[in-house]
């Protein structure tokens, strides 16, 4: 039951503040201040509900390395879609035409934080954190980033190729998180990932209709190398580098000793006591 209460507690937060801040789109200071507001709230109510149903300290959500673990995973996550981006410019299908809308980058600040706060604590800091102590490390990171690609399925411009991109980006998330065991690794990545494709670049982010941000620009060419109406997250470079980022956390948590075994080590991790944070 645990799982079901964490799950609907940070859901019915996370689609509120989405809401809210999607019909704000336009006012980029109610944007900005509404969805930094929903992303902490968010964090707050795992937090709540986590210490109230399993009565332990939250240490993937508390504790030393937050500062940090973000600002890594920002530069991260900046970098990699830069060098997606970098790939398509030099095929000659991008094109910056201009500056876009500054204000408009600053609102989505907002914006993308509440969608990667409220992302990874449903995906990593529930699914995720809870199936491994059945399940093991391995399973339950095919199985959440299986979700986490197919939750993508509605998106204007999906396809078998864009959803697979997702699943590979889950997987990314996932063994941020199983490298470092808190989540504001994989929460910074993500956010990193998503403002760089929105807010610096000016690219669709999963096919979801996103507002211009810094730069005005152009994607040409054949959505198999460019991702199509889906963004450049469907294209080749995207699913190449996050799944050699993916690789390289997983030998990260292997080295540290924070692979799950299947059915067992599901108390040492929740706990705390044995893996090292």
């Amino acid at each position: 039951m645990r799982l079901v209460w964490q799950l609907l507690a940070v859901a019915a937060v996370g689609m509120i503040g989405g809401q809210v801040a999607m019909g704000l789109e336009g006012n980029w200071l109610a944007t900005l201040v509404v969805g930094l507001l929903a992303a902490a709230l968010t964090l707050l109510v795992y937090w709540g509900v986590v210490r109230l149903t399993e009565r332990r300290p939250v240490t993937e959500v508390v504790g030393k390395g937050s500062v940090s673990g973000l600002l890594i995973g920002l530069v991260a996550g900046i970098a990699l879609f830069a060098m997606v981006i970098v790939n398509i410019y030099f095929l000659g299908h991008y094109q910056i035409n201009g500056l876009g809308t500054v204000v408009g980058a600053i609102g989505l600040i907002g914006f993308m934080a509440a969608a990667a706060v409220t992302e990874e604590v449903l995906f990593r800091g529930v699914l995720f954190r809870v199936i491994e102590g059945w399940a093991g490390t391995w399973i339950t990171l095919v199985l959440t980033s299986v979700l986490f690609g197919l939750m993508h399925l509605p998106n204007a411009g999906a396809t078998a190729v864009g959803i697979g991109a997702a699943v590979i980006a889950g997987a990314m998330f996932a063994a941020a998180y199983a490298a470092t065991r808190n989540l504001w690794l994989p929460i910074g990545l993500h956010f990193g990932w998503n403002y760089a494709a929105s807010a610096i670049f000016s690219t669709e982010v999963s096919g979801a209709g996103t507002p211009t941000g810094l730069l005005d620009t152009t994607i040409t060419g054949p959505a198999m190398l460019t991702g199509g109406s889906f963004g450049p997250e469907a294209s080749p470079y995207s699913i190449v580098f996050c799944f050699l980022t993916a690789l390289v956390f997983l030998w990260l948590a292997h080295r540290r000793g924070r692979l799950v075994p299947l059915r067992k080590g599901a108390k040492r991790v929740e706990s705390g006591t044995t893996l090292p944070q």
